[in-house]
């Protein structure tokens, strides 16, 4: 039997001690700051030395056998299991929340010595219409449901119907609102523009989270993603998120950087703790490892814990669970052995 070590799941090198998983979902909020412009225009990105960095986490050797099982459940937890398609239906969405709940089959769970642990996604993000067929059919199971928002993928709407859709999603029972910034405000350097859109955006939330996707593909520059950055999080904003996954790039590990490198500033600034989010094109479980391993030495452990950490996914899930069931079984099955539902 492949057991885990101490039965836990952890969120440390190899090596280091475990970790339990910590049930529950964070209530802490960003209230934002004013609007300081000096401190925005004083963002400087070193690109060669971000690239460096980031080629570094890329190609080094990565947690090996029970280790990397058990940050592999931990990216489950991690996830916020994503369908944003033309072609999708209620029956769709149900058979997502059906996988949120039980993300990995029951006998792998039992022959990794962890099937006491709760272990679901983080959350289920779906669009505005299916909000409440996801809302009924995670009932009871203490996963959130997100509602992308503000004309998604876009976010080029009129202001009212974006705020309109906020709160729509809000009393539909969304509890996180992920939204789409004006990528013409960052472009333009209208930082004030941008500082009053996300903040009226965080107000229309309530008590729903917010998540601001920048949008990072379409920012031409890594200046401006640590520019956007900054000034979503003096907004209020509760996580900032890379991408739609709509745009050409998306989710890479020079903009997380800069990204985790803007909430460290913000967080030794201000005091107040930011969450990230990237999104699109994270397919592979390499690709969630080096991800948990960036957040872990730029931010600390408590970032590769769902109140912090996400990612926007939907492919990801089922290269985790081919790879547990590789070191339970010592091969890979078929896709088709980890279904949706």
């Amino acid at each position: 039997m492949a057991t885990l070590p101490h039965n836990h799941l952890i969120a440390v090198p190899a090596g280091g001690p475990p970790e339990e998983l910590e049930p529950g979902h964070d209530e802490h909020r960003n209230p934002g700051t004013a609007l300081d412009l000096d401190w925005v225009e004083s963002v400087r990105v070193n690109r060669s030395a971000v690239e460096r960095r980031a080629a570094s986490l890329s190609g080094r050797r990565t947690v090996k056998k029970q280790w990397q099982a058990a940050w592999l459940l931990r990216a489950i937890t991690l996830m916020d299991l994503t369908t944003l398609s033309g072609d999708d239906t209620a029956g769709n969405v149900r058979r997502l929340c059906s996988k949120a709940r039980n993300p990995v089959r029951p006998e792998l769970l039992r022959a990794l010595g962890v099937e006491h642990l709760p272990i679901h996604t983080a959350a289920v993000c779906v669009y505005h219409a299916l909000v409440p067929t996801a809302v009924e059919a995670l009932q009871g199971s203490g996963i959130p449901v997100a509602a992308v928002s503000t004309g998604f993928p876009s976010g080029l709407s009129p202001m009212e119907q974006r705020i309109q859709e906020i709160h729509a999603s809000v009393n539909a029972g969304a509890r996180e609102i992920d939204i789409v910034i004006t990528r013409g405000h960052v472009l333009t350097g209208n930082w004030q523009a941008l500082y009053d859109e996300v903040k009226a955006f965080r107000q229309a939330c309530g008590h729903a989270h917010l998540k601001a996707i920048l949008g990072t593909g379409e920012l031409a520059t890594l200046r401006n993603v640590g520019r956007a950055s900054m000034v979503a999080m003096m907004a209020g904003a509760d996580f900032i998120k890379t991408s739609t996954g709509k745009e050409t790039e998306n989710a890479t590990l020079p903009v997380g950087l800069v990204m985790a490198r803007a909430i460290r500033e913000y967080r030794e600034r201000s005091g107040h703790v930011v969450g990230f989010k990237p999104a699109g094109g994270i397919r592979t479980a390499k690709q969630s490892l080096d991800w948990m391993l960036m957040m872990k030495e730029e931010l600390g452990p408590d970032y590769v814990k769902p109140e912090l950490f996400r990612f926007g996914a939907s492919s990801l899930l089922n290269d985790i669970e081919r790879q547990l069931d590789h070191h339970v079984n010592g091969r890979y099955a078929a896709s088709y052995r980890q279904p949706m539902a």
